[in-house]
């Protein structure tokens, strides 16, 4: 009788022991700090491959969608790849071109520039001007300025004088040459001292005059 009551109470122990092993999971206990991190670092995101294209602020597009991802203004398709974007040749900006403007997918040139900038001053097109007295300048379709510069001739004496706004120099005595250091006027004789007479040669005022020498007139002593 008594081994059957020591029986008995092995096989309770043995129900007991099962009945609460069975009543204890893991998830009565609070995973530790480094179980915690591990679960964080594994987050598994949505996989939009094959089903939509996600832009740079993380917004979702659906297939055969177009847009503009992140700062691009060339706009593009959603595909099953992912983006396909327009790659467009744009056409070359003028480069007298003042204003662009980078709205759409190409730059496009809004104002050109319709004058000539000749020392600091602009120009209308096709508008003439005289930077300085000997200069004809004209302002040119091509925003550039073509000049001419005046070929003055070779002046008919030895002291020419430039005037105010006048681009050549002017003879204002006439034509003359040098007898010596004297400048003796054209086409007249000149008699330079007691014993020379001169004259300037015919077009070439800057050659030296031609003397002749005539009997000298000697002053007569008492």
């Amino acid at each position: 009788m008594a081994l059957h009551i020591h029986e008995a109470c092995i096989l309770l122990l043995v129900i007991l022991g099962l009945v609460t092993s069975a009543a204890i999971s893991h998830e009565d206990y609070p995973a530790d700090e480094g179980d915690q991190t591990s679960s964080n670092d594994n987050l598994i995101f949505d996989d939009y491959r094959g089903k939509g294209c996600v832009d740079d602020s993380g917004f979702v597009y659906k297939l055969g969608e177009r847009f503009f991802p992140g700062h691009s203004n060339c706009p593009c398709v959603c595909a099953l790849d992912g983006p396909v974007c327009d790659q467009p040749e744009c056409p070359k900006i003028h480069p007298k071109c003042t204003k662009v403007e980078h709205n759409g997918c190409c730059p496009e040139c809004k104002e050109v520039k319709n004058f000539c900038e000749y020392h600091g001053k602009n120009y209308k097109i096709l508008e003439e001007f005289k930077p300085s007295p000997c200069e004809w300048c004209r302002c040119e379709p091509s925003n550039e300025v073509h000049c001419v510069v005046a070929d003055c001739a070779v002046p008919e004496c030895v002291n020419p004088v430039y005037e105010p706004e006048q681009c050549c120099p002017v003879c204002k005595n006439g034509p003359n040459c040098f007898a010596g250091t004297t400048i003796i006027p054209a086409g007249i004789e000149v008699k330079v001292d007691e014993c020379n007479i001169c004259h300037c040669h015919n077009g070439d005022w800057w050659k030296p005059a031609q003397c002749s020498k005539r009997e000298c007139q000697g002053k007569q002593t008492v």
